[in-house]
């Protein structure tokens, strides 16, 4: 309190003790990916296809992430972090230069290295001549070096040459090719083939996609950013139908992607399948060899034609990108309660095959999401399910709904730490949370006719008893009920008599 020390009139401004919840925004998706240019491992916010192409350029970078990202943002996409990763060089050992010393028939006698290895040993020419001795199976081995004599060994003999050049020789090896020794010809042979070792070819590989988290890289280096809500790795399928990722190293990044959104707990994959499918071979896919189990995940088939402005000619790219877009347009018509299907998928041409609804039949229940043509109504999204095996996870609305309260809460109530953890504080809490759950329940994202049948907030004496005050722990526990899509409509209809009671 104050002190007041003279008469007058005085104004304080009293703080509130709680502060009201803010819904976070649920429509931000992070692409991991090849571009043609820009900033390597450091994800990158974009806002629209003109600030990507200023950023990490046009449709030419290899990859599939450029016609993902315009995908997104046609279809109503707003905000995007990019995180562009580059192919990983493979390390090569250095190589020493060497040359074979053939013998009078032109039979391989000696083979000579560089004593060092690296480029440096390619200056090296080897001479042999004869020694003009009685024996005539003596040589003469002269080394140059850029074309100027530096190393001369007298008189040897086949049997003893290796032994003595090997000794005293400071710039070749020697080693006989054959057991029994022959002297070589009269020649010259330059050394070869010797090379520096180092970052040889580049080569993409899953750990250029999952990254470290301490270094900052990859698919982990979205660790540090909050405001991420969707997740999509386009590149890994598109790497997978070009040969540069085989199918467990495409798997490998499809996992890591999971595994991110289910540590961060705030965010959902968008996965796509392999190319060129068909509707039995995807159901075998996703049965046999993927097997993917997550409330975090969302899966989508078939990719898509969309004309690839670099060639001008029509190509097909993994789905994630569009999907995503229509997940943020949804969000921003209806809200994350509605589940992001039954939406006109823009920009497509056409589909990499249409199927059939038998078809469908078979995989919805796998939690494949499927695109469909429909007659006058163009190319949609016709499925709205994770690839969880829980059924209280099934749909992807819930798991983003979830997600949207659990974050918003959780920003909103970050004024409590350190109060004082008493019944005012719990009033105030429950209160803050309350008011929220109504403005959800009220934008028809939560079943129930009343707020009490919709949701519950409770915090008192009775979840937070002495023991855990003791600890430091305050607990609310909070209850909602999440609508469900109509998934099946399903018509009763039956013949009806002429002059029969509607209630008969």
């Amino acid at each position: 309190m104050p002190s007041y020390l003279s008469p007058g009139v005085y104004v304080e401004e009293v703080p509130s003790g709680s502060k009201p919840i803010d819904g976070v925004g649920t429509a931000v998706c992070a692409f991991v990916g090849l571009t043609e240019k820009g900033p390597v491992n450091e994800p990158t916010l974009v806002t629209n296809w003109t600030q990507f192409a200023q950023t990490f350029g046009d449709f030419t970078g290899g990859g599939a992430l450029a016609h993902s990202a315009y995908g997104y943002f046609l279809n109503g996409g707003g905000s995007a972090y990019i995180v562009r990763i580059e192919p990983s060089g493979q390390e090569t050992a250095p190589a020493a230069a060497g040359a074979t010393l053939c013998d009078a028939q032109g039979d391989p006698a000696f083979s000579v290295r560089a004593a060092e290895a690296g480029v440096a040993g390619n200056g090296l020419r080897v001479v042999t001549e004869p020694a003009h001795d009685k024996d005539e199976s003596l040589f003469k081995l002269t080394v140059l070096k850029d074309g100027r004599p530096a190393e001369t060994f007298e008189k040897l003999s086949p049997a003893k040459a290796a032994a003595a050049v090997n000794q005293r020789s400071k710039l070749v090896r020697l080693e006989a090719l054959t057991d029994d020794a022959r002297t070589p010809a009269q020649q010259g042979v330059p050394c070869e083939g010797g090379a520096d070792g180092g970052t040889g070819p580049a080569a993409l590989s899953p750990a250029d996609f999952i990254g470290d988290a301490l270094d900052r890289t990859g698919i982990a280096a979205l660790e540090a950013v909050d405001e991420v809500t969707m997740v999509a790795v386009p590149d890994a399928m598109a790497s997978l139908a070009s040969g540069a990722l085989d199918r467990d190293q495409a798997k490998a990044v499809q996992l890591a992607v999971i595994a991110h959104c289910e540590l961060m707990a705030d965010r959902v994959a968008v996965l796509d399948t392999p190319a060129g499918l068909n509707a039995k071979q995807v159901r075998d896919w996703r049965v046999d060899e993927a097997g993917y189990d997550s409330k975090y995940a969302a899966l989508y088939w078939p990719w898509v034609k969309v004309l690839d402005p670099a060639s001008g000619k029509p190509c097909f790219v993994p789905p994630s990108g569009h999907v995503a877009g229509i997940w943020a347009r949804s969000d921003d018509t209806r809200g994350v309660h509605k589940a992001p299907a039954n939406e006109a998928v823009r920009g497509p041409l056409a589909l990499e095959l249409a199927i059939t609804r038998r078809e469908h039949d078979l995989l919805n229940p796998l939690g494949i999401n499927c695109i469909r043509v429909f007659p006058g109504q163009g190319i949609r999204i016709w499925g709205a399910r994770t690839l969880s095996s829980d059924p209280e996870w099934r749909y992807l609305n819930v798991r983003r709904l979830f997600n949207f309260v659990e974050t918003s809460i959780l920003q909103g109530t970050n004024w409590v730490v350190f109060e004082p953890n008493d019944p005012k504080l719990w009033d105030s809490v429950k209160r803050t949370i309350t008011s929220f759950l109504r403005g959800v329940w009220r934008d028809g994202a939560l079943y129930g006719r009343t707020p009490a049948d919709a949701f519950y907030v409770k915090c008192d004496e009775e979840n937070n008893p002495e023991d855990s005050r003791d600890r430091g722990v305050m607990t609310v526990e909070v209850g909602i009920a999440a609508v469900k899509p109509a998934e099946f409509v399903v018509f009763r209809i039956s013949q009806y008599s002429e002059g029969a009671s509607l209630d008969e």
